[in-house]
């Protein structure tokens, strides 16, 4: 009987707090980034230095892998032009968690990049995003999207159980400078507060830059695949169709 009794005890206590508390003990953060999509659209995009070695400018026309192409571009730190778009999933971890604040966090801002540009087949336009931030603002916040003036999170919070989601889309913009930045949410569990950061799929900063005047070298994305240099030295990008300086 005592051992029965007992087992009720310890599943009641589990079942209110228990969980909590071994979470926690576990090192188990209050929110769990179930998934992060970084998506460029069909925007143009930017390298920091131009390609000049001989092995890699083969490896970003067409032929090579997708995956080679990739790590090219990630160490020239390859970033869009102009903003990106980010959907983020977050589960929360404790019986109640609220979502206080997320902001960008800027964690790099240098001159806009202007190694080499390229420059999709074709501009689009991007879809409906709930709220917005433009890193250019001296404290980036995120906005409504319908009020652009009203702070999101001044007027909404987030609240989750255990194993609730809730995704969130958000638009990023920057002209003045090139970014490098994360997200971190302030989340209150348990009349604790923790913060979580939140960075790109790969695990590492999300980029963006703004638009040079010029570029030392471009490219056309080709329909076979890969990006095909334009023969001329510089590029303007002012307008969505670049044009011979």
């Amino acid at each position: 009987m005592l051992i029965a009794a007992a087992g009720v005890v310890f599943t009641d206590w589990y079942n209110a707090r228990g969980s909590d508390t071994i979470g926690r003990i576990a090192g188990q953060g209050p929110l769990t980034i179930g998934y992060v999509a970084v998506d460029t659209g069909l925007r143009h995009l930017a390298l920091r230095e131009p390609v000049t070695d001989p092995q890699e400018r083969a490896v970003l026309q067409a032929g090579a892998a997708d995956a080679e192409r990739e790590v090219v571009l990630a160490r020239h730190r390859v970033a869009p032009v102009g903003g990106v778009d980010l959907t983020v999933v977050l589960v929360g971890n404790r019986s109640s968690v609220r979502i206080v604040d997320i902001e960008p966090r800027v964690l790099t801002r240098e001159p806009v990049s202007r190694g080499a540009l390229l420059m999709p087949a074709s501009a689009g336009e991007a879809g409906t995003i709930q709220v917005s931030a433009n890193l250019d603002d001296r404290a980036p916040s995120f906005r409504m999207a319908g009020d652009p003036k009203v702070a999101y999170f001044r007027s909404k919070q987030i609240d989750l159980k255990r194993d609730e989601r809730v995704t969130l889309s958000m638009a990023i913009e920057g002209d003045k400078a090139f970014y490098e930045f994360d997200l971190l949410a302030t989340v209150l569990a348990e009349a604790r507060t923790e913060q979580v950061v939140v960075k790109g799929p790969d695990g590492r900063p999300i980029r963006i830059t703004g638009s040079a005047k010029t570029y030392r070298s471009s490219y056309h994305e080709s329909p076979l695949g890969g990006w095909q240099p334009v023969r001329h030295k510089q590029v303007c990008a002012d307008r969505p169709a670049a044009e011979r300086c």
